[in-house]
């Protein structure tokens, strides 16, 4: 039934990618990386917005995961910098926080939160 529908004219349905599809595509573009690194890339670019279904084109993928893996690197630079900041932190003892630790400690928060926004599709902090 649903067949004849189409015959009638309609539109097909957009052909989505699925996830072992676009993991075989990234291992192609990205031969060195582990299937952790592959799997986290997947999850990364379907969460980050992007129309799965133009991840057929290869210029269109290899887009998307530039801009993924910018991202990736730049929260974990962030993420690096902060936890350098807390360990300094950490160090000077169980004393009162100053203003500018309780800032370093938002920041951190604010750090951690952008990672998150990473893997999921919902922003953590607003």
């Amino acid at each position: 039934m649903m067949a004849d529908a189409f015959q009638l004219g309609s539109q097909r349905p957009p052909i989505i990618m699925n996830c072992q599809q676009l993991a075989e595509r990234l291992a192609l573009l990205q031969p060195d990386s582990p299937p952790a690194d592959i799997a986290r890339l997947c999850l990364l670019i379907l969460n980050s917005g992007v129309d799965a279904s133009t991840l057929e084109d290869q210029s269109k993928l290899a887009t998307a995961l530039r801009i993924v893996n910018f991202r990736l690197e730049s929260a974990a630079d962030q993420h690096a910098a902060m936890a350098a900041e807390l360990d300094t932190l950490c160090q000077d003892g169980p004393v009162r926080f100053s203003p500018d630790q309780i800032w370093a400690l938002l920041r951190a928060v604010k750090v951690q939160s952008q990672l998150l926004d990473l893997y999921t599709d919902q922003p953590m902090l607003v």
